[in-house]
């Protein structure tokens, strides 16, 4: 953990007792991939259509920089609760700026207020990260997800329209 930039945050999520929001460790990939595959297969916050396992995510930590683009899990006692990644949004130096978060709870503990804590997170220390901008992408059939980014003074900027069921694994 990088505490010049990155301190370890403790508060109460409801429902769920204390939390802890620190940086991803290597031995948190299983739970990470776990949390990540089960959204996969809902088809309701990602645009990966097959699951991944640890071997194809193994650098997927080293990719980020706990100084400019964190990855951050969600502990409560000895799970993980859930993520967050802010990564650049696109090449372009006019984003540089800008990061894409993308965020990820445990079907155990949604609702509880974990996604938002995390995002609130990430929006406290954008400025600390040299972020100025946060993007999210989000599917428009993901209604928690928009109520949530709208609840925290996100806008919308624009809509692709799809629904699950056109979202598939077999090319045309």
């Amino acid at each position: 953990m990088s505490s010049a930039v990155i301190e370890e945050r403790r508060g109460k999520v409801a429902g769920s007792g204390k939390f802890h929001i620190r940086d991803a460790r290597a031995g948190d990939l299983p739970a990470i991939i776990r949390i990540y595959n089960k959204a996969i297969a809902t088809r309701m916050a990602t645009a990966q259509l097959e699951p991944v396992t640890t071997g194809d995510r193994r650098d997927w930590l080293k990719q980020h920089s706990p100084n400019r683009h964190p990855f951050w899990v969600v502990e409560i006692g000895d799970k993980i609760a859930g993520w967050l990644t802010l990564k650049p949004f696109l090449p372009r130096g006019a984003y540089r700026g800008t990061g894409e978060v993308s965020v990820y709870v445990d079907e155990r503990f949604r609702r509880q207020g974990i996604a938002r804590a995390l995002l609130e997170e990430a929006i406290v220390r954008g400025p600390s990260l040299e972020i100025r901008t946060i993007v999210g992408l989000i599917f428009a059939h993901n209604k928690p997800s928009l109520r949530l980014f709208e609840q925290l003074g996100f806008q919308e900027w624009d809509c692709f329209h799809a629904s699950p069921d056109s979202i598939t694994t077999n090319a045309t």
